[in-house]
């Protein structure tokens, strides 16, 4: 059974209750309520019954509770809520040592945020922990500490969210994309969905309803690619059945991969229907 990775993830901050009720009809394939960057310290404990509160509601998607990070004065309160509450899985930031997440005794999917340049060096080791479902990067803060500059096409942070995929690909995890800041720039987030899914990264973290759609699209199966799917699959069928190993398919030469990845395609694009036998994500 193939589940599929989430296309977006959306951040809302937790002590915002009206953008987490919206949050409900948005489509999104996970939602994280975030106790961390997005709550000022004085507003974190009513973000956290805020949290605590929408937990018991009706999703349609995973809901994950991004905390605050190892070390705060509120990482224990934030955890214990999330857990007795019926979280579907823990996002830790700036995550940096493998050994941090070995010692979680939970049950359920952790999601490593890797944001710093000690989390991209470790981050292998992180990915390899067997509780970790995915990373994810964070982009603003990595930038920061490697002292970038803003570029249209993240050159400066390729080599650090290639090294993300790479780590979280190697061990069969998940891997995010980071959020992209200028809301009202959506030509400017559709390219970089592109270059993310290019750069091999699963799905999309988003910080605004009207990029959701787009993240979905991006990380999606259209139905061309669907109907491209099934053609190759069809034409490697009819040539293992004659016994040959190789195939053509619209000129291109087939082989096992090519099927294995052409199957992967379609199981994606039937679970994003609801056809498959798991269509949610993170399940």
């Amino acid at each position: 059974m193939r589940t599929r990775p989430p296309r977006s993830m959306l951040y809302v901050p937790g002590d915002k209750p009206r953008a987490i009720e919206k949050a409900l009809t948005l489509g999104a394939d996970a939602v994280i309520l975030d106790l961390e960057d997005a709550v000022a310290p004085e507003k974190k404990t009513e973000a956290r019954y805020n949290v605590r509160e929408a937990l018991r509601a009706d999703w349609a998607c995973p809901v994950l509770v991004r905390v605050n990070g190892h070390g705060s004065e509120w990482e224990h309160d934030d955890r214990e809520m999330a857990l007795y509450s019926g979280v579907d899985g823990l996002v830790l930031p700036k995550v940096e040592d493998a050994r941090q997440l070995h010692a979680l005794q939970v049950h359920v999917p952790l999601w490593a945020m890797i944001e710093t340049p000690c989390g991209v060096l470790a981050a292998p080791e992180i990915a390899a922990v067997p509780g970790v479902a995915g990373l994810l990067a964070g982009a603003n803060d990595l930038a920061r500490a490697l002292r970038t500059r803003m570029h249209p096409d993240r050159l400066p942070l390729l080599h650090a969210l290639s090294a993300v995929v790479l780590a979280a690909r190697a061990c069969g995890k998940v891997p995010v994309d980071a959020v992209y800041n200028d809301v009202r720039d959506l030509q400017g987030f559709e390219r970089e969905c592109l270059q993310g899914r290019a750069l091999g990264f699963a799905g999309k973290t988003v910080i605004h309803p009207g990029q959701v759609a787009a993240a979905n699209e991006a990380y999606g199966v259209s139905e061309a690619e669907a109907q491209s799917a099934r053609g190759l699959l069809a034409a490697w069928s009819a040539a293992r059945a004659e016994g040959r190993s190789v195939a053509t398919y619209q000129g291109a030469l087939v082989e096992q991969m090519h099927a294995d990845d052409a199957q992967e395609q379609l199981d994606l694009w039937e679970a994003s229907r609801g056809t498959s036998s798991s269509g949610d994500p993170l399940a």
